[in-house]
């Protein structure tokens, strides 16, 4: 699998092993699972990160929050969902303040979660370690760290919300509307030709200060998969989301739209809006089968058929020239480390140990995954990495 499918994959078996433990200790409520009325209705780690993270009992701004979360959340699903309130700040005089001005302060029901949501992710961390070893965590982490600690800390902990067109940083190359994370992307990333400075000499290291603690595995992944998901597409027409999990599996004789969810390990409504995008291009045609069948199909046109060789091979670029940025044994270590966790593909992933339910959890009442998505869809819908 390619690099950013192997970061996905171990990204969203995390993400699943972190809410199936929130969906234990929040109370909550969801429409087919039920739930207490005075619960929230549950939400994904994503929401954890880009919003209550932040919000507390003392209202901060909506742009303070989003310059701490380095990303933007869905402000409105919080607040229907029972995280939040947004107010105007009572010394704001207009009659309609801008969004970033307005105050946002957790509720009750918020704080209670944040309660729960705050150790998870150290929880989860040492029960990989226990699980797959320390030493196998401990490299993955090193790898990790290796790249990111050149990409600077202004990458957001954890992926944003997929934009229009399934784009990670909210907008396809070329349009006006300005999106910090890629215009920061554009400005600091390093490039071909803007290599790292060298590593000193040994001796000096030990004059060095020590260098800053590890971040956390989830966040760690999440910004080099960012980064890697903003290199591709600052130079595709299609997202790395749809790439990796739409157009890998499509080609001109098309494939059962029902059959999908269990291929990409993505859920319907995450599949829906990526061959929804793909038909307005005139990428793709959902329709009935060659012979008539009842079930709907989705098949590539020929243009759709270029776009998809086009982009697994940019994949592989992105991925020849991080070695060429970053160092052939960097990127090698790193994939390893990710393979180790993935596993092959002749067995049962060893990350299906992650992602075992709670019996009275509402994964354990759906479909078991036969695979993971090879990019998280995280949608506005919850924050899920499945697009659940």
């Amino acid at each position: 699998m390619p690099l950013s499918a192997l970061l996905s994959q171990t990204l969203v078996a995390f993400t699943i092993e972190f809410d199936n433990e929130a969906e234990r200790r929040i109370e909550h409520r969801t429409v087919r699972h039920g739930g207490t009325r005075g619960g929230v209705w549950l939400a994904s780690m994503a929401m954890w990160l880009n919003c209550m993270r932040y919000a507390g009992e003392d209202p901060i701004t909506v742009g303070d929050m989003q310059r701490l979360a380095r990303g933007r959340t869905n402000l409105d699903g919080m607040r229907r969902w029972g995280y939040i309130t947004l107010t105007p700040d009572p010394a704001d005089r207009r009659s309609k303040p801008r969004e970033a001005d307005l105050l946002i302060r957790a509720t009750p029901r918020g704080l209670a979660a944040k309660r729960a949501w705050e150790p998870l992710t150290g929880v989860v961390e040492q029960r990989w370690r226990e699980r797959y070893g320390d030493e196998a965590i401990g490299r993955l982490t090193g790898s990790l760290q290796a790249i990111a600690g050149h990409l600077g800390d202004w990458l957001p902990d954890c992926l944003p919300i997929l934009g229009y067109g399934l784009f990670s940083a909210g907008t396809r190359p070329g349009e006006n509307r300005y999106d910090p994370i890629r215009a920061e992307y554009e400005r600091s990333h390093v490039t071909a030709d803007r290599r790292p400075p060298p590593l000193p000499p040994p001796l000096l290291l030990l004059l060095l200060p020590a260098p800053p603690a590890l971040l956390p595995l989830p966040w760690l992944l999440a910004r080099v998969l960012l980064a890697f998901a903003i290199d591709f597409e600052l130079q595709a027409k299609i997202s790395l989301a749809i790439t990796a999990n739409v157009l890998r599996l499509l080609d001109e004789k098309g494939i059962r739209i029902k059959d999908m969810p269990a291929l990409s390990g993505v859920s319907a409504e995450g599949l829906a809006m990526a061959t929804g995008y793909l038909e307005k291009r005139g990428l793709a045609v959902v329709g009935t089968g060659p012979s008539g069948e009842k079930w709907k199909v989705a098949r590539l046109t020929r243009e759709g058929s270029r776009v998809a060789a086009a982009s697994r091979e940019l994949v592989a670029t992105v991925e020849d020239r991080w070695r060429a940025v970053y160092g052939n044994a960097v990127v090698s270590d790193l994939r390893q480390a990710l393979q180790r966790l993935v596993g092959e593909a002749s067995a049962p992933s060893p990350l299906f140990a992650a992602i075992e339910p709670y019996p009275a959890g509402w994964r354990a009442a759906v479909r078991r995954p036969a695979t993971l998505p090879q990019y998280p869809m995280v949608l506005h819908r919850g924050g899920y990495p499945d697009g659940s």
